[in-house]
């Protein structure tokens, strides 16, 4: 762990003499600098945060911003967002005692996305090094990069992009590469490029990856170089950071992957959900091309036409599995709708490391119900936590995957988007409509507390010493008891 501390960012006595945390020593260390904080785990060690919290209660600041999907990150005394509005891509910097605006760029969008109405054209997070400088990805856009004081520093388009939901990974730094990934329909990739200069340093394709938003972990293997670790459709695969390299990789996830992986020492968990239809029992079975071409194909052209699909109870899928959006659907992409009508949702534990496929090596333990689309999973203090969108919370002991409880949250019963974070003792799940529960740990759903911000959340919360940093739909709020 610590090794890979080091490789995050730039050595952080850096930071010091900067003067970047001059005003806040205590928070030298590993910083929310990324989506969900330090390696995307949701978890943070800080003090002091506030139980009761509200429009009117343990206010610290609070300031208005542009709309966004997207968390806010920390960067020693600084806080950075993304937003939309009016054709522009926004990226502010805040300063984290006071909430003032400290600087405000913007990119004119290139295109125009029509994102599944669960998004947002300002849905991936920023990432920040350890001297302040910000990267930041838009999916009508590309990357960017910032330096502290707002100067841009360099621009690498991408795209267009051909993902149904729209674009949703956030980048992360390791070994001054900005990495990113791009999960689409067609043409999915991870993306390394230099830090410094924005120039590829390489791209690996990932060809069985479709629609994504997973963002990436880090793993430092013992015995080995750091890797990057990435869910997609059907696979986790590891990649080395410095070349690209395809080190191991693990099958049996659902075909759609939209959260973020945490990790407790040589294991990982995971979780993925598809489509009701991904459930175990429930799965449709689909003949074989030759087989379906053979009984199906009424004009004899070798392909299939929404006409001529089979399958009734999963017609809808056909312009999904439609992988070149040609009306039809060839080999390649019946034979993803094979697989994905075989995959199965569920939360999955995962043994670290090897070489190649790890599947019957590496696999400890799943469970298939109630499993999230969109909230990422939590380890906090000995116990595994996730939430599906319902509201449906679930707590596993992870070594085992044995359920230790499984119901609703009291009194905020509600749809779920934000991914839960934890930090000073307290669990906090945010919900959509903004009622923040704040959860003993220990694996029950005991509310210690239960906020209410009075207004549509979608954003993961922010934690840094004694505050939490959430975002609603049109303000950026820090709570505290100072």
């Amino acid at each position: 762990m610590a090794r890979l501390k080091a490789r995050v960012g730039t050595c952080l006595l850096v930071v010091v003499v900067l003067g970047v945390v001059a005003t806040k020593p205590e928070a030298v260390g590993d910083d929310w600098n990324r989506f969900r904080g330090p390696n995307g785990s949701g978890v943070i060690e800080a003090t002091g945060l506030p139980l009761d919290f509200g429009p009117e209660t343990n206010v610290v600041w609070k300031t208005t911003v542009a709309p966004g999907f997207s968390s806010p990150v920390i960067s020693g005394d600084r806080l950075l967002l993304t937003a939309f509005e009016n054709d522009q891509l926004i990226t502010t910097s805040l300063d984290r005692q006071s909430g003032r605006i400290l600087w405000r760029q913007a990119v004119e969008r290139t295109r125009v996305d029509r994102p599944d109405s669960r998004n947002h054209s300002a849905a991936a997070s920023a990432a920040v090094d350890a001297v302040g400088n910000v990267y930041v990805f838009f999916g009508e856009f590309g990357l960017i990069a910032y330096d502290r004081e707002g100067v841009e520093q360099w621009r690498h388009p991408l795209g267009p992009f051909d993902n149904i939901y729209g674009m949703g990974a956030s980048p992360i730094v390791a070994d001054n590469l900005v990495l990113l990934a791009c999960d689409q329909q067609n043409g999915s990739f991870l993306l390394a490029v230099d830090a410094d200069t924005g120039e590829v340093r390489w791209k690996v394709d990932r060809p069985e990856a479709k629609s994504g938003h997973s963002s990436p972990v880090l793993y430092d293997p013992p015995d080995g170089p750091l890797q990057v670790l990435m869910a997609g459709s059907f696979l986790l695969t590891a990649y080395d950071v410095a070349t690209g390299e395809k080190r191991w990789w693990v099958g049996g996830l659902p075909f759609e992957m939209k959260s973020t992986p945490v990790m407790d020492g040589d294991t990982l968990y995971v979780h993925g959900f598809s489509t009701p239809l991904n459930q175990p029992g429930r799965q449709v079975e689909v003949d074989s091309w030759e087989d379906t071409i053979a009984v199906h194909d009424a004009n004899g052209d070798g392909l299939i036409a929404p006409d001529e699909f089979p399958q009734e109870r999963t017609r809808g899928f056909f312009s999904f599995v439609d992988l070149d959006a040609d009306g039809q659907l060839d080999e390649d992409s019946w034979n993803y709708y094979r697989a994905a009508m075989m995959s199965l949702n569920g939360m999955v534990a995962i043994r670290l490391g090897g070489s190649g496929d790890m599947t019957e090596e590496n696999v400890v333990w799943r469970y298939h119900r109630s499993v999230p689309q969109l909230p990422s999973p939590l380890l906090y203090q000995g116990v595994l936590y996730m939430i599906n969108d319902g509201g449906i919370a679930t707590s596993f002991r992870p070594s085992t995957g044995e359920v230790i409880e499984r119901g609703r949250i009291r009194g905020a019963v509600d749809s779920y988007y934000a991914s839960p974070v934890a930090a000073d003792g307290k669990i906090f799940f945010v919900s959509e409509m903004g009622k923040v529960a704040v959860v003993r740990p220990g694996g029950g759903f005991e509310v210690l507390a239960l906020n209410d911000l009075g207004s549509p959340t979608y954003a993961t919360p922010a934690i840094a010493d004694g505050r939490i940093y959430i975002r609603t739909e049109e303000t950026l709020w820090a709570f505290g008891e100072d």
